[in-house]
């Protein structure tokens, strides 16, 4: 019976979740979508033009899966540490907290609600992409897996943001100071085989980096990194945010002041 209890309780946090950006679809779902598409005018039809190939590609083809990934990065991050932050703003999550719903019930529930958020706009991205390029999945397996492992490491990564803000202020700066340049130098427009070496060890150091070329190994087929390597770091990212998720939540930190 009680397990039938978290099930409730998971169920009503994710559809909370998906029924909030949902019903703004105009404000959650559209404008990513309007940006994206932006990109692959002026980026891919006129810019590209001009660059040609890609890694062997032509460029509108090389940028579509990491504009695709970009835009789920950003909104399953965004999701979560607007969602969760709110709910700590108005007191609301106080009523979680002390409602006999495990922790890892409250965490999963949050962090399914910025998959979808994160997977639909994604889905509406690849569906533009189709406009301006001829998209082929090489491995949909690895294409898949590793666009859900994503969601899940950046809706960890916003509740964490979200348990350590304090005003809306702060749920801005991670995103616009961290998380933006991470994914512009994550190799979404260019090879890194294109840098010196010392920018491509630089690279190297940026865990977007690993996400977007692994899923562009899974349209393309081709790949600037190790892929097996970057399901490792994938793997221990999601390992170490969701143990801090859970250490939070149980301590109470950013919630009980």
């Amino acid at each position: 019976m009680y397990g039938n209890h978290k099930i409730i309780a998971f169920e009503t946090i994710v559809i909370k979740e998906v029924r909030r950006f949902a019903r703004i679809w105009l404000q959650t779902l559209v404008p990513p979508a309007i940006t994206i598409a932006l990109y692959f005018v002026i980026f891919g039809n006129l810019v590209g033009r001009r660059i040609g190939e890609m890694g062997g590609f032509q460029y509108m083809e090389f940028i579509v899966p990491g504009l695709i990934m970009m835009s789920v990065i950003q909104n399953s991050y965004s999701n979560v540490v607007s969602s969760f932050f709110s709910q700590k703003f108005q007191r609301s999550v106080e009523e979680l907290l002390v409602s006999p719903v495990p922790n890892y019930v409250i965490l999963s529930g949050f962090i399914v609600g910025g998959m979808a958020r994160g997977l639909a706009v994604g889905t509406i991205v690849t569906s533009l992409s189709l406009l301006f390029a001829d998209l082929q999945i090489a491995y949909p397996l690895v294409t898949i897996s590793v666009i859900l492992l994503t969601s899940i490491v950046f809706s960890l990564a916003g509740f964490v943001n979200a348990v350590f803000a304090k005003s809306f202020d702060d749920i801005s700066i991670i995103p616009t100071f961290v998380l933006t340049p991470l994914i512009y130098l994550g190799g979404v427009f260019y090879s890194v085989q294109l840098l010196p070496p010392f920018w491509q060890t630089v690279s190297a150091l940026n865990p977007i980096f690993y996400m977007v070329n692994t899923f562009r190994y899974g349209f393309l087929g081709t790949s600037d990194v190790d892929v097996v390597w970057a399901f490792v770091i994938l793997g221990v990212f999601i390992v170490i945010l969701y143990s801090s998720c859970i250490w939070l939540l149980r301590h109470g930190t950013g919630i009980r002041q």
